[in-house]
């Protein structure tokens, strides 16, 4: 039964990237939401199939994504099924997933869960119907590992309130849930990240920088250490673009941790969104998204309730 549920869902998630043209999901002349383009860090193009022989021999391959864009979920679903019709042997990781809820997605996985009990008891992402849980299904019908990689979000929001030392206030339990360091030294990553920021307050940038490489660190170290104890696996890694690209995140804390592991970028592009032309990521383009905000001043409402969340934010003194 296992082998027939396997093949089942390998056709389901490959379509017709099993086929050998190059451009993987173009169903029509007019492009949609779900088409896109694989090209290589050499610029040739390549079909999923293509590249999952391409990085066939990275230890772990971090697979970018704008969350909610169809394409870039697409492209996750069918490079998993890929690399699995190369090799078996394979474990999912995701940011979506956050450490202290591991032992929920292995309960669901061993069936010991609904659905509806991981998105509630996982605090899964509101996108997760839609967009990861092909990836979860199929790992699921494959007896695969999930590795929840992330740091719990109310974690990260303190940290980013009160910088990296907040840390050493949490528990024993709760540290746990978080890398054992973070990389807070001035690297290209935090001169990227200090690009991206408008608000002027440097001491205030630092301290959220603290948060972004949390991400990053403790989702390097949850794949260092699932190695360490699965040699000869290999992982597909799903997480966001700002956390793949050109390998200046969660790619630099890995090789930190373990400068053996050869680690590959996939990374959705636009026109509007390029890379460094030096990158040595695969390149994905796919549309763009909407524009979410016609105005700036409604774009500034929106972000102020983001933030007004941290008036409720309980952190330990």
């Amino acid at each position: 039964m296992k082998k027939w549920l396997s093949l089942g869902c390998l056709s389901l998630l490959m379509g017709c990237t099993s086929q050998s043209a190059p451009v993987a999901s173009s169903l029509s002349s007019a492009p949609t939401f779900y088409d896109y383009t694989i090209r290589s860090p050499q610029g040739e193009v390549l079909s999923v199939t293509q590249l999952a022989d391409a990085v066939k021999d990275a230890d772990i391959v971090l697979v970018g994504e704008w969350h909610g864009h169809p394409a870039a979920h697409l492209l996750q679903a069918q490079l998993l099924a890929a690399m699995y019709s190369n090799n078996s042997n394979i474990a999912l990781s995701m940011e979506q997933f956050t450490r202290d809820k591991q032992t929920v997605v292995d309960d669901y996985l061993q069936g010991k869960l609904g659905e509806a009990e991981l998105k509630k008891q996982g605090n899964a992402w509101p996108n997760y119907t839609s967009d990861y849980r092909p990836l979860v299904e199929f790992a699921k019908a494959n007896k695969l590992d999930v590795i929840a990689a992330n740091a719990p979000k109310p974690i990260v929001r303190c940290i980013g309130k009160f910088g990296g030392d907040y840390l050493a206030k949490l528990p024993a339990n709760e540290r746990a849930w978080v890398a054992d360091s973070l990389t807070l030294s001035k690297d290209a990553y935090q001169e990227k990240f200090i690009r991206s920021m408008h608000h002027g307050n440097e001491a205030k940038t630092l301290r959220q920088f603290a948060a972004q490489t949390a991400w990053d660190d403790t989702m390097a170290e949850s794949m260092v250490n699932y190695l360490a104890n699965h040699p000869n696996t290999q992982i597909l890694h799903t997480a966001g673009l700002f956390h793949v690209a050109e390998g200046l995140g969660t790619a630099s804390r890995i090789a930190s941790r373990n400068p053996k592991l050869k680690v590959v970028m996939v990374t959705p592009i636009n026109a509007d969104s390029p890379l460094d032309g030096n990158a040595p990521d695969y390149q994905v383009e796919m549309m763009a998204l909407p524009k979410q905000y016609h105005s700036k001043e409604a774009m500034m409402a929106a972000m102020g309730k983001i933030h007004g969340r941290n008036k409720t934010l309980q952190c330990y003194e």
